[in-house]
């Protein structure tokens, strides 16, 4: 069997199919507000990106409240009903496993938050300008 190809970050282009349509359907769920879930239907839920393990058998999704509020909150409501969207995870995509979802939330923004005060502190203008 040959490899298959992968990407600069060393994931397979598989994986990253796979978990972008795994994020698609998760969308859909939280924005239609499909699961009877006082928390999550009085929240807005981005999910930001899915990460696929090798095998495809576990999805590790990241999510992100609007305006990061509650984010303790909607990752227990989330993983109260993790098994609702599993099952409507993988009877959407027909996969031959149904993925196990594990949800986090999403620091990227806190992190990209953090470089940009670092990156607008007068010493390292000073530096960059130079």
């Amino acid at each position: 069997m040959a490899n298959t190809p992968a990407t600069p970050e060393g994931r397979s282009v598989r994986l990253l199919k796979v978990g972008e349509q795994v994020r698609h359907v998760m969308s859909e769920l939280l924005a239609r507000q499909v699961v009877h879930d006082a928390v999550l239907t009085a929240r807005t839920v981005s999910v930001t990106e899915v990460r696929m393990s090798p095998d495809l058998r576990h999805a590790t999704v990241f999510v992100k409240p609007l305006l990061g509020a509650d984010e303790e909150i909607v990752l227990k409501a989330l993983r109260t009903n993790t098994a609702y969207f599993q099952k409507e995870v993988a009877g959407r995509l027909k996969l031959r496993f149904a993925a196990k979802l594990k949800f986090l939330g999403d620091e990227s923004f806190d992190e990209a938050s953090r470089i940009d005060a670092l990156l607008a502190n007068p010493k390292v203008q000073r530096d960059l300008e130079d």
